[in-house]
């Protein structure tokens, strides 16, 4: 699919809390226009089509599916849905972008992406931290080795929402729980930092839903890094990421997931801030990222790959095994 020097008219799958960012976000992307959003309520689809400036506001998720005139559709369901609404738009030839975690476990991403395959369209995993000019300054001064190979890292994700057993992140139903909402951003760092791990050990505590409440994680190495990683719903923690290295250490500041700012502290104690402040909420860099995939004609993002989005989940899956988590009991 080649829109070469097209405006890419956008579809929003679920008007939910997330989306409403991204439809805010959009507006800075020079290249792209909110055309329609659907819901299968129409009053809550027509009401994020007046707040937003949308064309078009559908009831149900296969008119805008269907409709010819979507380039993109951003998927932003709970993600037990994410599979099945992810390969109804690729088989209508529709560009997706889903929201993280792509589905419930790796099998269903393969599905996923063997769809993408297929049909020849770009589908690609919505986990907006790796676009993020922090995020990516990190990752290059890492690889550039200015203090040298990593030795660990600690990123931990929490708050505390009231708790409501019918709310979809209690709900394991709808893949509720801290793992797969939260926990995902310090398995992330840890695999965009470290890689994937040799050694997983974990251990949890469950909400009376059977989602789980909080998680922690250790990550091995075969070099002897070591990744510590935790994700909970029971309080509020500094979310951060500290990065240790041979010679010194770069501590992404609260809330390392969203833009913020940069604490480099080199061998000799010397400390240099660097902040990232945008105007936006940060996740129009990820829609301007797959827009230029579009025009481009690509299938696959060379940052946000099919290969990672595989090792993102088969390593959640694991974490899953340790701790006994399944989501088709």
């Amino acid at each position: 699919m080649l829109l070469k020097n097209k405006k890419i008219k956008w579809g929003i799958l679920a008007p939910g809390h997330i989306a409403k960012k991204f439809a805010h976000d959009l507006k800075a992307v020079k290249d792209a226009t909110l055309y329609a959003v659907a819901s299968r309520d129409l009053n809550r689809a027509e009401e994020f089509k007046e707040e937003f400036g949308a064309k078009k506001a559908y009831g149900n998720y296969m008119d805008l599916i269907t409709d010819p005139k979507v380039d993109a559709i951003y998927i932003a369901t709970p993600h037990t849905f994410h599979k099945t609404y992810t390969i109804d738009c690729l088989k209508n030839k529709k560009a997706v972008l889903c929201e993280k975690p792509l589905a419930l476990n790796s099998a269903d991403v393969a599905l996923m992406i063997q769809t993408a395959k297929n049909e020849e369209v770009l589908l690609m995993e919505a986990l907006w931290t790796y676009f993020l000019p922090h995020y990516q300054y990190v990752l290059n001064f890492l690889k550039e080795g200015h203090y040298g190979a990593v030795k660990s890292l600690e990123a931990d994700f929490g708050f505390y929402p009231e708790f409501n057993a019918s709310s979809r992140l209690f709900n394991k139903q709808l893949g509720g729980g801290s793992l797969l909402d939260i926990g995902i951003y310090p398995i992330f760092a840890a695999l965009s930092i470290l890689g994937v791990p040799d050694t997983i050990n974990a251990s949890c505590t469950y909400f009376e839903t059977g989602a789980d409440s909080s998680c922690d994680m250790v990550f091995g190495y075969k070099n002897r890094a070591e990744a510590k990683l935790s994700s909970t719903l029971l309080k509020k923690t500094n979310t951060e990421a500290v990065i240790l290295c041979e010679k010194g250490t770069v501590h992404i500041q609260t809330q390392f997931h969203k833009p913020t700012s940069v604490v480099f502290t080199d061998a000799n104690g010397n400390r240099k801030t660097k902040n990232f402040e945008v105007a936006t909420h940060g996740y129009n860099y990820e829609a301007a990222h797959f827009n230029d995939l579009l025009h481009k004609g690509k299938t696959e993002s060379p940052i946000m790959t099919f290969k990672f989005s595989q090792q993102l989940m088969e390593t959640m899956d694991k974490v899953k095994e340790v701790i006994g988590l399944s989501y088709y009991e």
